[in-house]
């Protein structure tokens, strides 16, 4: 692989898409998962599939070339303003946002596959990843996405912290938490429309939960959790990505079942630990 690494661009902007991708979805993912909205990731990897459905077809009926991840992404952003304008309208019953979004996301993807009557094997590389789908243009628009969430998570830190493990207390400290909150879901949108390149679609929510689910169990503090987030997240990423070269499969799969390696040993080491702390005890 080192030799095909050297020589192919496509290769080199995979892996490196990927490095990226495996730093900002735990990222937010650790966000995601301490605020319990860990199935806005579902919601909105399915209205991306609308997104990149509908730039298909466009493709395909009126012969516009442009790529659909950049459809994918702009229904991913118009998915994540629904949901904070549907929790709005139903208050005491706010995750009825996240279903009404994810129907809808799905729906549209049905209406676009049958009006195009079906696409070529693209559309198989978007639902579950490709090695190969990487273009140089793709990776300059995921690195400015890396360089955005980055630097927002940066600026807003204190804020998002406050409203994840309090919301009712970032109010009262005078943050917006609308505001914040509609940023953040703009942001999940994005590193969720730039992951699909690499996970797919049926299988970029995992890359966001999963590494976090790992490190909750082992880690101490907030901060150590978003790190390991991050360590197990790269973990998954290159042994996913040059595993699924040599085997020649989709890198979503191998991404995920990864990922569901290191949470299963995390879980045993948290375990083991517990068992040895009780024996010492006794």
């Amino acid at each position: 692989m080192i030799a095909d690494f050297i020589q192919y661009d496509f290769l080199r902007y995979t892996f490196l898409t990927g490095i990226l991708i495996g730093i900002i979805a735990p990222l937010l993912g650790t966000f995601i998962v301490v605020r319990r909205l860990s199935l806005i990731a579902d919601s909105l990897s399915h209205v991306t599939l609308a997104g990149i459905a509908f730039g298909l077809m466009m493709e395909k009926l009126l012969l516009i070339t442009f790529s659909p991840l950049y459809s994918g992404m702009a229904f991913s952003v118009i998915g994540s303003i629904g949901i904070e304008k549907l929790r709005s309208v139903y208050k005491n019953y706010q995750e009825l946002a996240i279903p009404i979004i994810l129907s809808t996301g799905v729906g549209l993807s049905v209406i676009f596959i049958s009006v195009a009557n079906g696409f070529n094997t693209d559309l198989f590389g978007y639902l579950f990843g490709s090695v190969s789908a990487v273009s140089q243009n793709d990776f300059l628009l995921i690195f400015s996405i890396f360089i955005i969430v980055v630097g927002i998570i940066t600026i807003f830190y204190k804020e998002l912290f406050t409203l994840s493990f309090d919301e009712e207390h970032a109010t009262i400290s005078g943050i917006h938490t609308k505001r914040i909150h509609l940023l953040f879901i703009v942001l999940t949108s994005l590193v969720i429309a730039a992951s699909i390149r690499i996970v797919g679609v049926l299988l970029v929510s995992a890359l966001m939960t999963l590494p976090v689910a790992a490190a909750m169990r082992i880690s101490k503090g907030f901060k150590q959790m978003m790190l390991l987030s991050i360590l197990f997240g790269e973990i998954s990423v290159i042994i996913g990505i040059v595993s699924g070269y040599y085997l020649s499969i989709p890198p979503g799969g191998t991404i995920v079942m990864i990922a569901v390696t290191i949470l299963l040993l995390s879980i045993g080491y948290k375990r083991s630990r517990k068992s040895t702390n009780e024996m010492r005890e006794a």
